[in-house]
């Protein structure tokens, strides 16, 4: 009976040491503290581990020896693809890893369902801190974070998290701008299309009750900025029509504007609180035939690549940068205990999608 191959055992650190005839010290700083050997050394014991099939330290261990994992933990409540699908998300995502490369950090993600109260990926995350990416107030999985004895930096929302770092744009001041641009051309009109207010699928009106409970800020403060715009020229906010979409994708965008506008047909303009609800508008606008500006207008709010390329009048903020600052102010934090704000600018871009309604409807504001 012929027996089992031979098969080398990989080696160790003790045993790349004695090949060497250096000390473990040696070895290990090859890997752990490279600014204590020479050049010529490092790369002596590097090129012996490679030979000899040498791993490298056991991170786990090393992790356990110093108590630190070397990872940024970034919490999203959603899908894990959906850091790589929404564009907005994808430009923080591209800001936080530049600052982690830059500190020599690895990123780990950490998505979970909005729907499901179960945190124990929050509980389980090997990381050294949280960069909590926009999440409603009372999200079981943000306040999992908290119960952490790491540093912790949120982006957007929740506002005003006692001993948390923050970064984020003002949006309210931002829709203020918007609205006053949309009500300078003689907008009375108009429609709305919003991200998820609060917990739960709503995919339609949004009621009065419903605006009134909204749980995640960014929402609320982009809807006030509206608000305030269209009190300086006398619409009243209860004659405005809010439609929610839970999903953010151009086809809720699409779906939502269809709805919006079968059940209101006179409007002249349609303003969306995101980019990809406004890209969607667009779509659906182009299928029904009607000419953007001519019969209606259709704002965003990101200032996302799509949105350039389409022409579409938004409010841009610095994603990428939003993303850096946050890494950095997790990575940097040190012994500081007095938490940051950071509050970025925000810049409105008039796009070819707004434009002067129709005559007839220049400054009406009756239904």
């Amino acid at each position: 009976m012929s027996g089992l191959p031979n098969v080398r055992r990989p080696a160790t650190l003790a045993s790349l040491a004695a090949e060497l005839g250096v000390s473990r010290t040696t070895v290990s700083n090859a890997y752990n503290r490279p600014d204590q050997l020479s050049a010529p050394l490092r790369a002596r014991v590097l090129e012996a581990a490679r030979r000899l099939g040498y791993p490298g330290p056991d991170p786990v261990a090393r992790s356990l020896r110093t108590r630190k994992a070397g990872a940024v933990g970034l919490l999203l409540t959603e899908a894990l693809s959906y850091a790589f699908r929404d564009p907005a998300a994808t430009g923080f995502l591209e800001g936080l890893a530049l600052a982690c490369e830059q500190a020599g950090q690895g990123l780990l993600l950490v998505p979970v369902s909005p729907d499901h109260a179960d945190v124990a990926s929050v509980h389980q995350a090997g990381v050294d801190g949280f960069v909590v990416y926009s999440v409603r107030e009372d999200d079981p999985h943000f306040l999992a974070v908290l119960e952490r004895p790491v540093p912790t930096v949120v982006c957007d929302q929740p506002h005003g998290v006692e001993g948390v770092d923050r970064v984020g744009v003002d949006d309210r001041a931002g829709m203020l701008g918007l609205a006053r641009h949309i009500t300078g051309l003689g907008h009375r009109r108009i429609g709305v299309l919003c991200m998820r207010l609060g917990f739960g699928h709503n995919d339609g009106p949004a009621t009065e009750e419903r605006q009134g409970g909204v749980t995640y800020p960014v929402q609320r403060d982009r809807l006030a900025g509206l608000r305030d715009g269209l009190a300086e020229v006398g619409v009243d906010w209860k004659d405005v029509p809010v439609y929610e979409r839970f999903e953010h994708s151009v086809t809720a965008g699409r779906d939502a504007a269809a709805q919006l506008l079968a059940a209101h047909p006179g409007l002249s303009a349609i303003v969306c609180t995101s980019d990809i609800l406004a890209l969607g508008a667009l779509q659906y606008a182009v299928e029904r035939g009607l000419s953007v500006p001519d019969d209606i207008t259709i704002t965003g709010f990101d200032g996302v690549p799509e949105a350039e390329r389409a022409g579409l009048t938004t409010v841009r903020q610095p994603l990428l940068e939003k993303g850096r600052v946050a890494g950095e102010l997790l990575l940097e934090r040190g012994d500081r205990n007095r938490p940051r704000r950071v509050t970025l600018p925000t810049e409105l871009v008039i796009g070819t999608t707004s434009g002067e309604p129709r005559a007839e409807l220049r400054f009406f504001s009756g239904w």
